[in-house]
């Protein structure tokens, strides 16, 4: 089913740009109902288009539909009469393909034609407090090599607090992330480091963390191994206390985080995860569509609530459904600790939320949960320099740091 689904994408892809989005819809519409594809006639050949060359992580091109801050979603701009073709919302479709597009899509051609590429905020540094560091790196291991950027703050009288390994989304590079989730403004005020790995798209055509594939969601191989050792890395180079290290991620990375926790329970104390799923939620190209639209494809393994965790998902998300964040909560093991308390409130902006909360019997937090109504697939409380941010809050950037060291 896999390749199957791989090349009816690829035969779509090849007649959307050959101006031909009837036969697209037709190609579509069969490997999203799993039935077998019909005999497609030969699309006419598209003008070859040269790769983009390699640019340095701060540089990075992205593939994006230029999105709003709520999300990935509004304001897609699709070849004209493509949208809504034979009744099918290609539009969404194609928007969470690009959002959160897994590894099987890397045959396909970089950006489709009519779409605007660059994202908002990809060409941007964060802002670096006085005295602090923010380094290009490279790490290599026997599970792979990637560049990272490296937050070091300004002033550590008391010494370091912490590590966070920030994993950032599809279409996302490190630049963009810190600027969006304003980490590195926390990081000054508690003592904490941070490491923002950068998935480019020679690891995944839409830069995404591989969190649906079996190779990759295993301690000892593949993206979680690595990430793992990257951690402990900088870890040991800077000090960090024992149980203070943590993964933070949105979408594709809030998804891999989820995976550390399960995978390394020994090295992260706590993980956030923002609009993302649980580990083992897909093991494949088709089960990981079919995670995200909300439809589980088995049993999601346990965690055994050996490691902390705190979630955030918008009601309105419409490219990871919002059934994951149950998933989550119920994956962690949270309800061998008792029934969750509930509390809400609203942000200055007007959003209101729901957070769910779990503690042990001596009143260690272990899950919390948060509901937010209206938002999509954004960081919640995000800054407007970076990419699928939502100003609105809460601020989950703010929330996940009180967490982590709580």
């Amino acid at each position: 089913m896999n390749n199957d689904f791989t090349a009816a994408l690829g035969r779509a892809m090849e007649h959307t740009r050959a101006g031909n989005p009837a036969e697209a819809t037709r190609l579509i519409q069969a490997a999203l109902t799993g039935a077998p594809a019909p005999a497609a006639k030969a699309a006419p050949p598209a003008p070859s288009v040269k790769p983009p060359a390699k640019a340095p992580i701060e540089d990075a091109e992205i593939i994006s539909e230029t999105p709003p801050r709520r999300g990935p979603m509004a304001g897609f701009a699709m070849p004209s009469g493509l949208a809504q073709a034979n009744g099918v919302d290609l539009q969404q479709m194609l928007g969470k393909l690009g959002a959160m597009a897994p590894q099987g899509l890397n045959g396909l051609p970089q950006g489709l034609a009519g779409l605007p590429q660059g994202l908002p905020g990809s060409g941007k540094t964060p802002a670096i407090p006085e005295g602090a560091r923010y380094e290009t790196r490279h790490f290599t291991s026997k599970h792979g090599a990637r560049d990272y950027r490296l937050f070091v703050p300004s002033s550590l009288p008391n010494g370091l607090k912490g590590l966070i390994l920030m994993l950032h989304g599809c279409t996302q590079n490190p630049d963009d992330f810190a600027c969006g989730t304003d980490m590195n403004g926390h990081a000054e005020r508690h003592g904490l480091v941070l490491v923002y790995p950068h998935q480019s798209r020679a690891h995944n055509a839409q830069g995404c963390w591989n969190w649906f594939r079996p190779e990759d969601q295993r301690a000892a191989s593949g993206e979680a191994a690595l990430l793992a050792a990257l951690a402990r890395e900088v870890r040991a180079e800077f000090a960090v206390p024992e149980g203070a290290v943590y993964a933070a991620g949105l979408s594709a990375g809030g998804a891999m985080a989820a995976t550390l926790a399960a995978t390394h329970p020994e090295l992260f104390a706590a993980v956030g995860v923002h609009s993302g799923l649980p580990h083992g939620a897909a093991h494949d190209m088709p089960s990981a569509f079919a995670a995200m639209r909300g439809q589980p494809n088995g049993g999601v393994p346990k965690t055994q609530g050996s490691v902390r965790m705190i979630i955030f998902h918008g009601s309105a998300d419409a490219t990871v459904h919002p059934s994951n964040a149950k998933a989550l909560f119920t994956a962690t093991g949270a309800g061998a600790h008792g029934k969750p308390r509930r509390e809400t409130g609203t942000t200055k902006a007007n959003r209101s939320w729901s957070r769910d909360i779990v503690k042990t019997p001596d009143g260690k937090v272990v899950v919390e949960a948060w509901s937010i109504t209206g938002a999509g697939h954004a960081w919640s409380g995000g800054s407007p320099d970076g990419s699928f941010t939502d100003p609105s809050g809460p601020d989950a950037s703010a929330e996940m740091v009180r967490f982590f060291m709580g």
